[in-house]
């Protein structure tokens, strides 16, 4: 994905995920999010990376914790 004028990109830690399920769950809740574009989640580095032009932090924290986790 190429950056581009008005796109955020925020990184959250999710220290609680241990397997694919979670990161299933994660991307599930945080990728139906709107003005979401990509989400990547990371199980081993258990890091969430959040690609969009109106990502809200506190929406995303929400998701995250839908999803049964917590983002530090």
């Amino acid at each position: 994905m190429i950056p581009y004028r008005g796109m955020k990109e925020l990184v959250y830690s999710v220290p609680g995920m241990s397997c694919e399920h979670c990161t299933r769950a994660v991307a599930r809740e945080v990728g139906a999010l709107p003005g979401v574009d990509a989400v990547d989640v990371d199980l081993e580095t258990k890091l969430v990376v959040v690609r969009g032009e109106a990502v809200e932090d506190a929406a995303i924290r929400a998701a995250i914790a839908e999803a049964g986790y917590e983002a530090a």
